[in-house]
């Protein structure tokens, strides 16, 4: 009965411990020889924090956010959750995910509303993710309400005005 109890709470423990952890490999980059890239489920953070991709600071200290961008994520407070897929190999991600996370901390957007997936150069992430949301360019982010996709915006977005289709995504 002890020996039961024991093994219960020590796969609780672990099951809760496993759920927290952020779920990522590093992989040699096929296409630049030294450099490498994250795969699987990650945070800004470790991108803010890893030496090897100083674009993601410099891109953020020269990013302002628009007022109307401000505002839509804070009245989306709540209400919206993102499910992110970026690759840190990709120029595209390198742009727009350090201004999109910027903007997030500045309206006070919880982090615990973003799932954030890093792909690989083929597109694809530990679990099938990116296959099971059909994405095919990177950055894209994914609006959900009540775990409902109501739009996304791919790279720079369909008018090349990534923040302004976003703004409108979350005003809907």
């Amino acid at each position: 009965m002890m020996r039961t109890l024991v093994a219960f709470i020590s796969a609780m423990l672990l099951l809760q411990t496993a759920d927290a952890q952020t779920v990522y490999t590093s992989e040699d980059d096929p296409k630049q020889p030294g450099a490498f890239l994250y795969k699987g489920r990650i945070t800004h953070y470790l991108l803010a924090n890893t030496p090897a991709f100083a674009w993601y600071a410099s891109r953020q200290t020269t990013y302002k956010p628009s007022v109307p961008f401000l505002n839509a994520l804070e009245s989306a407070r709540g209400k919206v959750r993102f499910l992110i897929f970026g690759g840190t190999w990709c120029e595209d991600t390198q742009s727009i995910l350090p201004t999109f996370f910027k903007a997030q901390t500045a309206a006070g957007f919880s982090d615990t509303a973003l799932t954030f997936y890093a792909v690989d150069r083929s597109k694809k992430t530990m679990g099938n993710e990116a296959q099971t949301h059909a994405i095919t360019n990177v950055p894209t982010i994914i609006v959900l309400r009540d775990d409902k996709e109501i739009g996304r915006v791919v790279e720079y977005g369909k008018t090349g005005k990534w923040e302004e289709e976003m703004t409108q995504l979350l005003l809907q």
